[in-house]
């Protein structure tokens, strides 16, 4: 089964553009990259994946679950990062790990406990003192604590320092190896390298090429520059 799958989706804001006719598969069980510049697209595609933005055309589905009418159950199987991380004021970090583990019904302390060690995240700092890269690390256990059947992160290594990033990734791979489908968008082009094994790259609301591993075992300064032909050319995806 798919985990995700688009057939002509589009959504569009009134006038402006968000995303036109996005076709896009990614199966079971893939680390899978949604690349491009902010502002392509990408966050608009998630959060109508996810239900929170009703499509303006086209159809999808996540897990074989219809993206408009099944919401509840896709993010009772999904992990989401949003790529801005805000939180209720007042909560202590671990209530608010809790708190997001009881939206779930699940008993997730072990390995929120787990993932706040690895993270060097202090679960008893209110929400409100946490500094943008604390937030996102709490936004991580959120996200990772239930171990999800799908991850979708959305930018989720901005304001994490380089070991953190280190570590992150390599929470990525266990849980991946594991079984979980992991969706990963990003604008940065080395994250997509080192750990994808296959990319779609979105140019302002549409698929301009999908990557396998050959292109994505370039070095990096020959994967830079194949990627940014694509966005200056404007190669269409076949």
């Amino acid at each position: 089964m798919e985990a995700l799958r688009t057939e002509k989706l589009s959504k569009s804001y009134g006038k402006v553009r968000g995303i036109i006719e996005l076709d896009l598969r990614v199966e079971q069980g893939e680390f899978f990259g949604f690349i491009g510049p902010n502002g392509a697209g990408k966050s608009t595609t998630i959060r109508t994946l996810l239900g929170l933005l009703r499509p303006t055309s086209g159809k999808g589905t996540v897990l074989g679950l219809d993206i408009t009418r099944k919401t509840e159950e896709i993010l009772a199987h999904v992990g989401y990062l949003p790529s801005e991380t805000v939180f209720y004021p007042g909560m202590k970090v671990r209530e608010l790990i809790r708190f997001s583990a009881g939206l779930r019904r699940r008993d997730c302390g072990k390995e929120g406990d787990v993932l706040c060690e690895r993270l060097r995240l202090d679960p008893n700092r209110r929400v409100e003192e946490l500094s943008l890269g604390n937030r996102k690390k709490a936004g991580i256990v959120c996200a990772l604590q239930h171990r999800p059947e799908l991850l979708i992160l959305d930018e989720p290594t901005s304001g994490l320092d380089p070991l953190i990033q280190r570590e992150f990734f390599a929470i990525l791979k266990e849980y991946h190896a594991a079984g979980t489908t992991v969706f990963l968008s990003s604008h940065v082009l080395s994250e997509i390298r080192r750990n994808c094994s296959e990319a779609l790259v979105l140019r302002e609301g549409r698929a301009v090429a999908r990557l396998g591993r050959a292109e994505l075992d370039k070095s990096e300064e020959e994967f830079e520059d194949f990627f940014l032909r694509y966005y200056m050319e404007g190669d269409e995806e076949t």
